[in-house]
């Protein structure tokens, strides 16, 4: 299971998007990004930031470390917004934290150097998950300490929101023409070399089993945590055993490149990280 911790304090909610995430302390002394299982898009979305993040370390990928908090209703007294009081009373029990990157940058392709083989690995992983949710407009990476960090996998896996038309995702195209890294020269073929073959059953089973059973849903609620479980390794598995299917776009849109894409500077910018600097002013 992924470590657990109790929070403590509630410090301020994240607005952005629809799901209200919320800066939390813990027991741990540790601050995180805690996304709630009564947030509008359910527990899948949980599952699957649990499933692509540690997958991702699981290869090496940069990503932050990831808990479940346990939250007592009763830390949503303070909060002044009664939506956000209502959210969180709503999520008592578990529910997921990030660990929070204190001074981390917004990402920018071309300023933060990611080389053409962490950019074909991501770019690779992001294939194999079906990661729409990477593109230049909206990366979900952020720049700590020099190094890149892959954020917000929730938008993944979008297949275990209808299973009855899972079969249909494990061929579909990846379109990787807007994904934020496509301009860094990724080198997908030799991610696929490298990353393919690590990615075996045993692996998928053990990071299934860091997802809490409650947060498990398949399409009928007979199913036991176990069976769910299995649905997701068999439909990895079988993505990757179809990876004839969607490699060869990887490889052309990666050999297409791009040129200068940028969001206006501070667009991309997680609101938890206050405004941007000065332009010429780092905060590395």
């Amino acid at each position: 299971m992924l470590p657990a911790v109790t929070a403590t304090r509630y410090v301020t909610p994240l607005r952005e998007g629809g799901s209200l995430p919320g800066l939390m302390e813990a027991d741990d002394l540790g601050t995180y990004v805690v996304k709630w299982r009564a947030a509008g898009q359910g527990v899948r979305v949980l599952v699957a930031e649990v499933l692509c993040g540690e997958l991702a370390r699981a290869l090496a990928l940069p990503v932050p470390a990831l808990v479940t908090v346990d939250v007592a209703p009763e830390l949503a007294v303070g909060e002044p917004d009664p939506e956000v009081q209502e959210l969180l009373q709503r999520s008592a029990g578990l529910n997921l934290g990030l660990d929070y990157l204190p001074g981390a940058l917004d990402f920018e392709a071309g300023v933060d150097g990611v080389d053409a083989e962490l950019a074909g690995r991501v770019l690779w992983f992001d294939a194999l998950v079906g990661n729409v949710d990477r593109s230049w407009r909206n990366p979900n990476m952020l720049s700590w300490h020099g190094r890149l960090q892959l954020i917000d996998h929730g938008a993944a896996l979008t297949f275990h929101h209808h299973w009855p038309g899972a079969q249909a995702a494990v061929a579909r195209p990846y379109d990787a023409s807007q994904h934020a890294l496509v301009e860094c020269g990724p080198d997908v073929r030799a991610a696929d070399a490298a990353l393919a073959g690590r990615v075996t059953r045993p692996l998928l089973e053990s990071v299934l089993a860091r997802v809490p059973d409650g947060w498990l849903e398949g399409p009928s609620p007979e199913e036991t945590p176990g069976e769910v479980r299995e649905r997701y390794v068999a439909q990895l598995l079988a993505r990757l055993g179809a990876r004839d299917a969607w490699l060869p776009g990887l490889v052309t849109a990666a050999a297409a490149g791009g040129g200068r894409r940028r969001a206006p500077r501070g667009e991309n910018r997680p609101a938890w990280l206050g405004p941007p600097p000065p332009p010429g002013v780092s905060q590395r």
